[in-house]
């Protein structure tokens, strides 16, 4: 069973609604924070706040928005919010700043709330480096079993032009609850022909303590690579059998009570015979899957989403006692663009 939650529709003044992540408190409640643009234009360098939703009854419904943390640039987005072992909540996002007419930096800035999300420590720039431009999705900071911090990265170089759309993946690691932070040992690098490079990566600690991770790409397919030692060295690539995909992301997540990995992305597998139309950017169907053996196999398929002329993109989950939670844009038809409109949906499991 399926229940369709909850619509975040944009509106005059707030043109998108998108991106976010969820976190348990203390006291049962879930607290949901998303990127909450204002102001006329939705695309990704305007100007946004991030804005945070509450819910007391395990996701059914949600209370009304506030505005947690107002944007200081040109633009704030991309949250991933993470409960440490040591009880704080971590609050990444991604701060995009003006450079020059054709140039911008892009990082990740992060804080943290002692006091379940009512207030919040001074942002501040994990990675001290000069201008650059560093993609992270939504919901991507993972702690692996040891305490350490995972969190991967698009690089995009700046060429002649601008912005290169390849980009190679690069995985930071903080050693100290997120004071300080290092690469890994090893970038993993994409095929010279792949014309996105390495997008978007996120990565999932598996039960056995293996770490995989997965990019988007233009190959029709996500590519894989797992890591043994914590994110530090990786395997060579490979393109994904079980993620047959537009240039769109997937998103990850284990079950802590199973140990079941569940994963979320827009299947071409044609089996479904669903082709997308204008309007869609081709991120559809959503599908969901599951897996009992580390990743090694899927199974349990389900389409969540199926409109021809709408996309489904950038997933947040969550795993409650008894459900799975997740938000995802799904803009598109005559209306609204595919990054304009975000849903939370609560699963039954």
């Amino acid at each position: 069973m399926q229940e369709h939650v909850f619509d975040l529709p944009h509106g005059s003044g707030n043109p998108r609604n998108s991106e976010g992540s969820f976190v348990h408190l203390q006291d049962g409640r879930i607290l949901f924070v998303y990127t909450r643009y204002n102001g006329e234009n939705w695309h990704d360098h305007s100007a946004a706040d991030l804005a945070a939703l509450e819910s007391a009854d395990d996701g059914s419904t949600w209370g009304n928005a506030r505005i947690i943390k107002k944007n200081d640039a040109a633009n704030i987005m991309s949250v991933s919010l993470l409960r440490l072992q040591d009880g704080r909540i971590a609050l990444l996002y991604l701060r995009k700043s003006v450079l020059s007419p054709d140039r911008m930096d892009c990082r990740p800035w992060l804080c943290f709330s002692a006091d379940e999300g009512q207030s919040w420590s001074e942002a501040r720039d994990i990675t001290g480096l000069p201008p650059v431009y560093l993609v992270i999705n939504n919901d991507r900071l993972i702690q692996l079993q040891n305490g350490q911090l995972l969190l991967p990265v698009a690089w995009h170089r700046y060429n002649l032009s601008g912005v290169d759309m390849r980009s190679i993946a690069l995985f930071f690691l903080s050693d100290d609850g997120g004071s300080t932070w290092r690469e890994s040992k090893e970038w993993v690098l994409p095929p010279a022909k792949i014309g996105t490079g390495f997008q978007e990566p996120g990565v999932c600690q598996c039960q056995d303590g293996q770490v995989l991770a997965y990019f988007r790409t233009s190959a029709g397919a996500q590519y894989e690579a797992n890591s043994q030692d914590g994110g530090e060295t990786w395997s060579i690539p490979q393109l994904s059998r079980y993620f047959p995909s537009p240039a769109a992301p997937l998103s990850m997540k284990l079950d802590p009570k199973t140990g079941e990995l569940f994963a979320v992305w827009c299947d071409r597998d044609p089996r479904w015979d669903i082709a997308p139309v204008e309007g869609s950017w081709g991120r559809t169907p959503l599908v969901l899957a599951r897996s009992q053996d580390n990743g090694l196999s899927w199974h349990g398929h389900r389409i969540l989403e199926q409109k021809p002329d709408h996309g489904y993109c950038y997933t947040a989950m969550h795993f409650t006692e008894k459900t799975l939670l997740l938000a995802y844009c799904c803009g598109g038809g005559k209306n609204s663009s595919v990054l304009q409109d975000l849903r939370i949906r609560r699963i039954s499991l």
